[in-house]
């Protein structure tokens, strides 16, 4: 069925990469960004089976939520013995600073990741839940918009149901649980691992993209800050970072990524946060085990889905079967995520269980065991090889909790990268699969895409909204150099070249002038070393490898703004001299050179022609047109030369008439004034000079005008 696919994996890779599609990992305390891997053979899931799941996994959710409103309240579980209460107050994830809240809406696990296995018997078990901030969903969203478009004719005939609800359902759970205002994705930042995906669904969703320092408290009440000091209420905040660090007046005093005073203004009902403080009460893999009994005593049901065989150290019964078969279980750590403390006793030695079981005795409270299910094996294609392999795969299902409580038609798999090992986290190695649920051949195929039209609508409209009114200080600054870095790249590798030939011409001096005039070494007996270091050395901040990175780390915080379409060729050309850096001794690598310039005109025509606000064009623009006016200059370009940028320069700050001027461009403008005499540049800085004029405080258009006419003999020496 999916035969298309395998034969274009590496053409999907390809768009996976120029857009960008990466999740961080920390190794030795430094942050990589890579690749997630994806295998193009789908995991496939009948109808009538997902019909199934989906009635089972929306009972599960639903009574998670009524646990979570009863223990944060009346406590009733409790008080009628269902659950002991050192279960509860015990959980790492129970906070009692939102004891006695109840959430705007009454919701507080919004978004559910529930973490499946199916057994090879075809049996489904319910391995965990994430109610704190699940992540992934953003994956299959993506790669199936990839798949629809490069084998329109297996959609076409396959009746695959429609993923691309999921914002759309995202966006209605906020719209019903906002109090006032807007809708904003809180990030701790560029270097989390899941950023792409805070990035893309704050783009897919029509919210803002916010950092915690875009964030204040203000009389109980949330408010986001523009670059012009302008605030905006804030109604719903889809937070992506934990609890401990989301308040350090309310949690881990010595936060410094969270927002001061966010939940006195959630606790006084002026915000609603998705999800909920304190839901890891209810995610506790020691909690896992009471969801069945959470699901009769809440909904009066019996459950649809079961858990994987659970046995509780705490209990003495279930310790000595833990202790008994140590080899036969795997044991979990409750307090670990991410595939970390996850132990299989077949795999410890006899010293190692011994020193497991002791860990258990002495804080069972810390461990659960389950029985090993053997769960079907998936097929991945080999890279290497091209042949099909079985690997253990799992399956995360998204559910989303507004007005009611829904089922997302997909999910992420997730699969080993190693045969027969049963740990498939991203964190681990594991790679990822789109997951197709098939649609009933004897009806007809509705999907929940379809059903969404009003949010559509209401999406298109905020995302409108993603103009100046809504840019902070630091994305400001982030156009601005992304500006000033993208034209850096171009227009060294431009210049260069001349110089280039000259050298070729036996002339072995002549790159000394093109170093000097940029700040770079000299000192290269070697010219091949100094193309080296100019081109690809990351450890050299005035090179064009650095000035890519650079570009790169100011663009990615900008995808709702100016969306994935239009950054990915500032992906294309990162991955081009990254991939020319690893073949620098080869010598058409010179010549590949032209992809990056090429990428980086791309980019500026995709933001020119693109729907993105007038002025957003105008921060990035000012900072490109005042690196040209830079560059030209250092490198002694006639004055005619220098009368475009220049033009181009006032052109867009004209734009921005009657708009405060973000310091950065104050600075950039000051530095550049008072550089350009010595390089004999006197009446353009004299010129410069006049445009500051009406570019200090707020930007004065009348002022700047004159300068258009401006003739080229006057932009040299006096």
């Amino acid at each position: 069925m999916a035969t298309e696919l395998v034969d274009r994996r590496e053409a999907i890779n390809r768009e996976l990469s120029r857009n960008g599609v990466r999740f961080g990992i920390y190794k030795n305390g430094q942050y990589h960004d890579q690749l997630f891997p994806y295998d193009p053979v789908p995991r496939i899931i009948e109808s009538k089976e997902f019909d199934e799941l989906e009635l089972g996994l929306a009972q599960r959710v639903k009574a998670l939520n009524a646990y979570l409103r009863d223990i944060y309240s009346d406590k009733r579980i409790i008080h009628d013995g269902i659950i002991p209460e050192e279960y509860v107050y015990t959980s790492a994830g129970y906070y009692p600073q939102v004891n006695g809240v109840t959430p705007p809406g009454g919701v507080f696990a919004h978004i559910a990741g529930e973490d499946l296995v199916q057994g090879e018997d075809g049996r489904w078990w319910v391995l965990e839940d994430n109610l704190r901030i699940p992540s992934g969903a953003s994956y299959p969203l993506f790669v199936r918009d990839i798949e629809r478009r490069i084998s329109p004719r297996l959609f076409r005939d396959v009746r695959v149901r429609d993923n691309r609800a999921y914002p759309m359902m995202l966006r209605r759970s906020m719209d019903f649980v906002t109090t006032e205002g807007i809708a904003v994705v809180l990030t701790p930042g560029r270097y989390n691992s899941a950023f792409f995906e805070h990035a893309y669904l704050a783009e897919k969703t029509g919210a803002v993209l916010a950092f915690p320092e875009d964030l204040e408290v203000e009389d109980n009440q949330l408010f986001f800050i523009d670059y012009s000091g302008s605030k905006h209420r804030v109604g719903v905040v889809y937070r992506r970072l934990s609890d401990d660090y989301l308040d350090p007046f309310a949690f881990n005093a010595e936060s410094v990524i969270g927002v001061p005073g966010l939940l006195g203004a959630y606790r006084a009902g002026n915000v609603a946060i998705m999800n909920a403080p304190g839901n890891g009460a209810a995610d506790d893999k020691a909690i896992y085990y009471f969801v069945p009994a959470m699901i009769q005593y809440y909904l009066h049901e019996d459950p649809i889905l079961h858990n994987a065989p659970t046995y509780m150290p705490m209990f003495e019964q279930d310790r000595r079967t833990v202790l008994d078969r140590m080899g036969e279980l795997v044991i979990k750590d409750v307090a670990e995520a991410g595939g970390y403390g996850v132990v299989f006793g077949s795999s410890l030695d006899a010293s190692q269980r011994e020193e497991l079981a002791d860990r258990i005795k002495a804080d069972p409270r810390r461990f659960i065991a389950q029985e090993v299910i053997q769960f079907r094996d998936i097929d991945v294609v080999d890279p290497k090889t091209g042949q099909y392999e079985p690997r253990k795969a799992d399956l995360r299902a998204f559910v989303v909790t507004g007005k009611d409580t829904q089922v997302w038609y997909s999910g992420l798999t997730r699969y080993s990268s190693v045969p027969g090992q049963m740990i498939v986290n991203s964190s681990q190695g594991g790679g990822f699969k789109d997951t197709w649920v098939l649609a009933d051949d004897d009806a007809a195929m509705t999907d929940k895409y379809d059903q969404f039209e009003d949010e559509k609508i209401s999406i298109a409209t905020q995302t409108q909204r993603h103009s100046l009114s809504l840019l902070t200080a630091s994305k400001a600054e982030n156009l601005y150099w992304l500006g000033r870095y993208t034209e850096r790249v171009f227009t060294t590798l431009t210049r260069f070249f001349p110089f280039y030939d000259h050298v070729m011409d036996t002339d072995v001096d002549a790159f000394r002038p093109f170093a000097r005039a940029l700040d770079l070494p000299e000192d290269f007996e070697d010219f091949d070393a100094f193309v080296h270091s100019f081109l690809y050395d990351e450890s050299n901040p005035n090179s064009v490898r650095s000035a890519m990175d650079y570009a790169f780390n100011n663009a990615v915080i900008l995808r709702p703004e100016l969306s994935s379409r239009v950054l990915q060729y500032v992906e294309l050309a990162l991955s081009s001299i990254t991939d020319a850096s690893e073949r620098s001794s080869e010598a058409e690598d010179l010549y590949d050179q032209r992809d990056v310039t090429d990428d980086m005109l791309a980019f500026w025509g995709a933001v020119e022609n693109s729907v993105v606000d007038q002025t957003l064009k105008s921060f990035l623009f000012v900072g490109k047109y005042l690196e040209r006016l830079d560059l030209y200059t250092r490198l002694h370009v006639s004055p005619t030369e220098l009368k475009p940028p220049l033009r181009k320069l006032v052109d867009y700050a004209m734009t921005l008439d009657g708009m405060p001027v973000p310091q950065c461009f104050v600075s950039g403008v000051r530095w550049l004034i008072g550089q350009l005499p010595a390089r004999g540049y006197e009446r353009l800085a004299d010129r410069l000079r006049d445009f500051e004029t009406g570019f200090t405080d707020h930007v004065v258009a009348s002022r700047l005008k004159p300068l258009m006419t401006v003739d080229p003999t006057d932009l040299g020496d006096r």
